[in-house]
């Protein structure tokens, strides 16, 4: 998954989408905008700044040093193979564990590593639809305290947003600038439609 921006120019969306399709606009927005632009990273909804110095190939080599665009590898590694599973991006780490989380994890069918790894998998899918809510929920807010913490209202709304209010906080920030409304909500409850 790719990840995506968005600049605001003052209360107003400039443009959204890929780190660089978001960079080469408000670099066209002017050196000396009547307004400040500010870039969010969508997944976090904190502010980010790009360099923007030089030609748009320039700006958009800068990007992809700091932004790979993600890549499947297609290439067999380079290295000698060792221990392990290194094609399934498997690493070994050091797991503290009592005696007998050991004698439980060893009598599993496939050994420890198999059962943690289940374990670890099967925690991620039950918990997987909230910490995707806690995460939107949380990118909102940075967002909302950046672009909103002056408006009428904002305290509440916040409350409402942590409280898993949808329709109470829609309905505090609906007079708010139709830009930044729209932006929190989706940020907040694009995945939840």
């Amino acid at each position: 998954m790719q990840a995506t921006f968005t600049a605001f120019m003052g209360q107003r969306r400039l443009a959204s989408g890929a780190a660089g399709d978001v960079a080469l606009a408000v670099k066209r927005a002017g050196s000396n905008p009547d307004q400040p632009i500010i870039i969010f990273d969508d997944g976090t909804g904190r502010s980010i700044d790009f360099d923007l110095r030089g030609e748009d190939h320039e700006v958009l080599a800068r990007l992809a040093e700091i932004m790979p665009p993600p890549t499947e590898i297609t290439e067999p590694l380079s290295e000698p193979r060792g221990r392990g599973r290194p094609k399934l991006g498997v690493v070994a780490r050091e797991v503290t564990l009592l005696p007998r989380h050991w004698e439980w994890l060893n009598a599993q069918p496939g050994g420890a590593s198999v059962a943690l790894r289940k374990l670890v998998d099967e925690a991620r899918r039950a918990s997987g639809d909230k910490d995707r809510e806690r995460q939107a929920r949380d990118a909102a807010y940075h967002f909302m305290s950046t672009m909103a913490s002056n408006l009428p209202q904002f305290e509440e709304a916040s409350r409402a947003l942590f409280a898993d209010e949808r329709r109470r906080f829609t309905g505090l920030i609906a007079d708010w600038p139709t830009d930044i409304r729209d932006h929190i909500v989706k940020l907040a409850y694009s995945d939840r439609a």
